[in-house]
């Protein structure tokens, strides 16, 4: 009958050519809509045609142009090949000098399509997954991410359903879902990634395939969303599947994806979270509430903590007011902080006593890695600087608490949604597990 390409990745949308011009019917969205999903320019066509907006953005292929349009666009910039798989070369350059360096490594290999720069646009990360038959959709749910933009989405803690979006935004992206499956005669699934910033809703990226999302949403809501996909791919309309048009309702618990890494199996490896993708698994947390969850999610991914332990705080100065709520909260909740110099004198000007902890390079009795192998610390908060250098202090941190088995968060948005999961002051002995066939 034909090759279904919507449900292998990004490799398999990458072969869809291949397979076509080999004379095999690729069943479901055809080969020039996928490639108007993926083409930068037909895309930006599309998005102009509907009317819909996109962190603005041009396509580069040298280091010159680059700066032109890094300094066109203003610092930060998001920079990406075309085609990519897990954000694979995916930067965010804060100034010129980055932009180059970037632009080296990405053209490291040589370019068939255009590198992508985009404005950097700071806001919550929304996720969704449709079902569509090119002229209706059907929406299992809609994922809000706890880390804002600039994480790659297999590297963010999905939850659903959203917490923070209202009912007017959620109208909007089922309307911008159905407009932008319509437009692109999708056939089968197809995943959206949006950022809301400022009331504003920007699409990042459309994807014409099925994404690591369909698994967890089908578990929990208990739609069969690949079989519902290929009937639609094959022909079949969405309201004859049975499950309605528009968004299906909503579970009855709420669902946390947490991603799990194995950096400790990658000797010298940056761990912090970037638009590229370095997590390779993922646990499902399920709760009657958001903290539940996101504490059932956390103790799987392997963060367990004990509330009279240690917890380290090192940020950069671009963190110190928002590492604040979450140093009090853990302070509250009965943890030792320790802090790096810069850190503890900032946290001490507001009040939260931390004590003071030597550098690395400094190799005294006082550091992070004498505090971590005397089993004081479990936790290390660090966001980077210059995650790529490993010459650099925060680079050594993190990588000794991986090195250690000791947790390291590198976003404070994560940190501040642990601290709302170790409110509950419960153990994994106090949770209630959830069977998938009890859900409603």
């Amino acid at each position: 009958v034909g090759v279904v390409v919507q449900f292998g990745g990004q490799t398999a949308i990458k072969l869809t050519k291949a397979v076509s011009d080999a004379g095999y019917n690729i069943i479901g969205t055809q080969p020039k809509d996928i490639d108007a999903a993926e083409d930068r320019e037909v895309f930006d066509n599309v998005l102009t045609s509907l009317d819909l907006t996109r962190p603005k953005g041009e396509t580069v292929f040298t280091a010159v142009e680059a700066i032109a349009v890094g300094e066109k666009l203003g610092y930060p910039v998001l920079v990406r090949p075309s085609y990519v798989l897990g954000g694979q070369g995916m930067e965010i350059a804060y100034n010129e000098t980055d932009l180059v360096e970037y632009m080296n490594i990405v053209n490291s290999v040589e370019q068939e399509h255009p590198i992508l720069i985009d404005k950097y646009v700071t806001g919550m990360e929304v996720e969704v997954d449709a079902i569509s038959d090119g002229k209706d959709i059907l929406i299992p749910g809609i994922m809000e991410h706890i880390e804002r933009a600039g994480v790659h989405s297999g590297d963010s803690i999905s939850v659903y359903p959203p917490m923070h979006i209202s009912e007017d935004m959620t109208k909007r992206i089922i309307d911008v879902t159905k407009r932008l499956a319509v437009a692109l005669n999708t056939k089968g699934l197809i995943n959206i990634q949006y950022i809301i910033a400022n009331n504003e809703l920007y699409i990042i990226e459309v994807n014409p395939r099925s994404s690591r999302t369909v698994p967890y949403i089908s578990k929990v809501t208990n739609l069969p969303m690949v079989q519902l996909a290929l009937r639609c791919a094959l022909g079949e309309s969405v309201k004859s599947l049975g499950y309605g048009t528009g968004l299906y309702k909503k579970a009855d618990v709420v669902a946390v994806k947490v991603p799990v890494f194995s950096s400790e199996k990658l000797p010298d490896l940056e761990i912090s979270a970037s638009p590229e993708m370095k997590s390779t698994g993922e646990v499902l947390g399920i709760g009657e509430s958001y903290p539940e969850a996101l504490l059932k999610g956390m103790i799987a991914s392997g963060i367990n903590l004990h509330h009279d332990s240690g917890v380290v705080i090192s940020v950069s100065d671009n963190f110190k007011k928002e590492i604040l709520p979450v140093a009090q909260a853990l302070n509250d909740l009965g943890f030792k902080i320790f802090a790096t110099v810069g850190t503890a004198k900032f946290l001490a000007e507001h009040d939260i006593y931390a004590m003071a902890v030597n550098k690395l390079v400094e190799k005294r009795n006082g550091d992070i890695v004498y505090l971590a192998k005397k089993g004081i610390i479990e936790l290390i908060i660090n966001t980077p600087t210059k995650g790529r250098q490993s010459s650099r202090d925060g680079f050594k941190i993190r990588r000794t608490a991986v090195d250690l088995g000791i947790s390291c968060l590198t976003s404070v948005d994560t940190a501040m949604a642990l601290c709302q999961a170790l409110k509950l002051n419960k153990t994994e002995k106090d949770l209630k597990p959830f069977a998938l066939q009890e859900l409603k």
